[in-house]
């Protein structure tokens, strides 16, 4: 499925910082990133310094590719959640409203059980803020109407600039 060009507005940026800082604090974890399934980083909270965020986004985003053609091969549609365990640090992988991956990092100080539950109920409130910043998208495209942040500047613009 094709989705329109999805532009990132203050607003919605907010709110998702605001659902995913929440869920830091009530699943106990240490580090929570969101990811586009290109591999881009949409934003993190928690303990990112300690992570070369460019590397970890686009490893999610593989590992995500990688596991839906392990699911076609065996008929299923996707996996939609993934859990790798290590000996100090576990990572919840998960994809919310099938656009977006989000990925939390947590220890022994919380269990897989809490962390799955927390992220049920922060998926559903960011699909919601995903969902409206389609139907902005699907708005605006069908109006014709371009949200890219240079779409006004002419190349006469340009040109009075640099003179």
């Amino acid at each position: 499925m094709a989705y329109p060009q999805m532009v990132m507005y203050d607003e919605e940026f907010k709110q998702i910082n605001a659902v995913i800082e929440k869920l830091l604090r009530e699943a106990n974890a240490k580090v929570i990133f969101l990811v586009d399934k290109n591999g881009q980083l949409i934003s993190g909270v928690g303990e990112t310094e300690r992570f070369d965020t460019t590397s970890l986004a686009s490893l999610t985003a593989g590992n995500i590719a990688a596991t839906g053609g392990l699911a076609k091969l065996i008929g299923e549609k996707e996996f939609s959640i993934l859990f790798h365990e290590g000996e100090k640090d576990n990572l919840h992988i998960s994809i919310v409203g099938g656009r977006v991956i989000l990925v939390v990092l947590f220890d022994s100080r919380s269990s897989l059980g809490l962390v799955r539950l927390r992220v049920k109920k922060a998926s559903d409130e960011l699909t919601a803020v995903f969902d409206r910043l389609m139907t902005r998208a699907e708005e605006k495209e069908r109006s014709g109407i371009q949200d890219f942040p240079f779409a006004e500047i002419t190349d006469d613009d340009i040109d009075n600039l640099f003179s």
